[in-house]
């Protein structure tokens, strides 16, 4: 090609990967293998001090893999990415690069309910500590930093509400700080929002759901926007400090733009283990080829689904940012122009019965605790997947009894309009 930088469909398809050198085999192979022959003991010597880069063993990097993550790091304009086995690793790896035992960060409270039980809960046997904002209200963002604070995480649409956080804003308070922003992209994928352009430094996504698409793979992956100074005030000694396990290397000195990703890599998913398998891999780069396509019909047909539910007489209220009559309405086209994306709630005037109610009269709506499939998707959150919440904490999260979430998939718009029809009417 020329020196034109390709556009988002073309990296969608081509990103990261050439024909098989030996093969000639064009899609990008499945490296079904533990581990890699070394050429000498030299050659085996500087890939395990980081003096070279290469493959050693599975579980730290394998080629499908290393596809994937070149295209995501593209497709998100970052400068290196680390894939892992789900999404709830992917935080897990990228804190244990920032967090030693008493440290904070703060997180917004509208995120999907397995992240607040995670952060809540299991972080604190690592003496991590969660400190909640607000997504509506930056100032509390900022009330919120102390000197233990590490990190600021949100997600850029949040599950389940599919309200737009003000990315930009945030960063300012992110700045000011001194700490990075973490953005969990997973409900926009980077064909709606590419986070980094807006001031995120690391960007994180469950695989699993838009950029996968299919409902047949789990898997994580972070991506290193490259413009975060760890080394500044000594706040992350993972990256700034030698490392012993590595005869004294300094991460941020050795590797500067991308060693967030190194870290992450060779200090987190060496030692913490959660290796995505090379075939699920290759079942998510598949999916990410038609990622601009599928999105895009989706959020065509969420909108259209949220304007019928609107002026439904059992339907109390929609919260869909690509409503023009929503509060998030201006922050959408800000954000996600193409698209509010294609997870939203909706509240029943009949409360939480009526929520249980529905999602068992549905006929083409998968009932199940996903999203991003190119089936579409309900669940009623206050019964499974905030069900470890109580009704405070549940309603701020934006997953209130009367509320059922949407995940809207790729079927004609007139079949799943006539399946939420009958089923309100029943």
């Amino acid at each position: 090609m020329s020196d034109r930088l390709p556009g988002f469909s073309t990296l969608a398809v081509h990103a990261g990967a050439q024909p098989d050198p030996t093969t000639g085999a064009r899609a990008t192979p499945i490296y079904q293998t533990t581990s890699f022959v070394f050429n000498d003991a030299d050659h085996a010597a500087s890939l395990f001090g980081l003096q070279a880069f290469g493959n050693i063993y599975t579980r730290i990097g394998n080629p499908t893999n290393a596809v994937l993550e070149e295209r995501v790091a593209a497709l998100e304009g970052g400068t290196a990415a680390l894939a892992v086995a789900s999404g709830h690793a992917a935080q897990v790896v990228v804190l244990q690069q920032l967090m030693q035992p008493g440290d904070e960060f703060i997180a917004a409270r509208k995120l999907y309910g397995g992240s607040i039980n995670q952060f809540t809960h299991a972080f604190k046997s690592f003496g991590w500590n969660v400190v909640w904002a607000d997504p509506d209200d930056i100032s509390s963002f900022e009330r919120a930093v102390t000197p233990r604070t590490k990190a600021i995480f949100i997600e850029s649409i949040a599950n389940p509400a599919g309200s737009i956080t003000d990315i930009e804003a945030i960063s300012t308070v992110t700045r000011k700080a001194g700490v990075p922003l973490i953005v969990d992209n997973t409900l926009a994928s980077p064909y709606l929002i590419r986070p980094i352009d807006h001031g995120a430094d690391i960007v994180v996504h469950s695989l699993t759901k838009f950029l996968g698409g299919h409902g047949n793979s789990l898997g994580g992956i972070i991506v290193d926007a490259g413009t975060f100074d760890w080394s500044t005030g000594g706040k992350y000694p993972m990256l700034s400090e030698p490392r012993p396990e590595y005869h004294g290397i300094r991460l941020q000195e050795t590797f500067g733009n991308f060693a967030f990703a190194i870290a992450c890599r060779v200090l987190g998913l060496r030692d913490l283990g959660p290796a995505l398998s090379p075939f699920n891999a290759f079942m998510i780069l598949t999916g990410i080829e038609t990622l601009p396509l599928r999105m895009q019909k989706q959020c065509d047909n969420a909108k259209a689904v949220a304007e019928f539910l609107a002026g439904h007489p059992a339907v109390a209220s929609v919260s869909y940012a690509g409503l023009a009559s929503d509060k998030y309405n201006q922050l959408a086209r800000k954000y996600a122009p193409k698209g509010a994306g294609a997870v939203f709630t909706f509240s029943l005037k009949g409360g939480y019965d009526a929520g249980v109610n529905l999602v068992s009269k549905l006929q083409l709506f998968s009932h199940l605790a996903n999203v991003g499939d190119t089936r579409s998707l309900v669940i009623h959150p206050a019964s499974t997947t905030h069900s470890q919440l109580d009704d405070a904490a549940k309603i701020k999260s934006g997953a209130g009894p009367d509320v059922v979430r949407l995940s809207i998939g790729i079927e004609d718009k007139e079949d799943l309009i006539a399946d939420l029809e009958q089923a309100l009417g029943a």
